[in-house]
């Protein structure tokens, strides 16, 4: 199973994310700049975090134009797997890949923490070795980490089982219904605020985020066979 992680100018949790494709699952991962647009030889693409172009305007809305998002659409529409992290998922939500918008922490300040999270649904290809509602610990490293959406569309979320993580106990920047994550209807994307490559050792603080990248390979090897 073949991965991509695109890198933008301001991208900095990308060597994070080969390095847990590499050490997790040992299978192929290769950076990709952001000025390339073919992603036709890869089977998952993880977007990470950081600062792409500075948040200018707002996190993630300029990284939307930048030629290889359009591989990441088509990567998206073909059924591939595709994971935003924290940036990358407000690129998602830019994008209208996923639903809603990111606002910063209602508290106004960064916030830089390992989170509690309940796994609320674990039928999809990046959680399919967790148990239902069970609770993890991944790291958090934002300041416009507050999920909004309006009402219709949180509706619309809960009735299509999309909210695949809550954050548990404190919510740590006032996202709509403690969403931490969400996945798309088809549930081949995937956008989530916490890091869980930064979860994959134990002196991290958590290894939580090895079933993640591990349940990736499970789906590919299921779907299209080992690499």
């Amino acid at each position: 199973m073949r991965f991509a992680v695109p890198i933008f100018p301001g991208s900095n949790c990308d060597i994070d994310c080969i390095k847990a494709v590499e050490d997790v699952l040992g299978e192929p991962v290769s950076p990709v700049w952001h000025q390339e647009s073919d992603l036709s030889g890869y089977d998952a693409v993880i977007l990470p975090g950081g600062f792409s172009y500075g948040d200018y305007l707002r996190s993630g809305a300029l990284a939307q134009f930048s030629p290889i998002m359009k591989g990441v659409v088509k990567a998206a529409q073909e059924g591939k797997l595709v994971i935003g992290i924290c940036n990358g998922f407000q690129m998602l939500l830019e994008m209208g890949l996923l639903p809603g918008a990111m606002l910063q922490n209602d508290h106004l300040k960064f916030r830089c923490d390992i989170q509690e999270l309940t796994v609320s649904l674990n039928e999809t290809p990046f959680t399919s070795l967790y148990e239902q509602n069970e609770s993890i610990r991944i790291p958090i490293a934002h300041g416009q980490g507050n999920y909004f959406c309006d009402d219709k569309t949180r509706q619309e979320l809960e009735e299509h089982d999309q909210i695949v993580f809550r954050y548990q106990g404190e919510n740590p920047n006032g996202s709509t219904a403690a969403i931490a994550g969400i996945c798309n209807r088809e549930r081949n994307v995937l956008g989530m605020m916490p890091h869980p490559e930064r979860a994959i050792v134990e002196w991290m603080g958590s290894v939580d985020g090895v079933r993640l990248f591990q349940s990736m390979l499970k789906h590919g090897e299921e779907n299209h066979g080992a690499a």
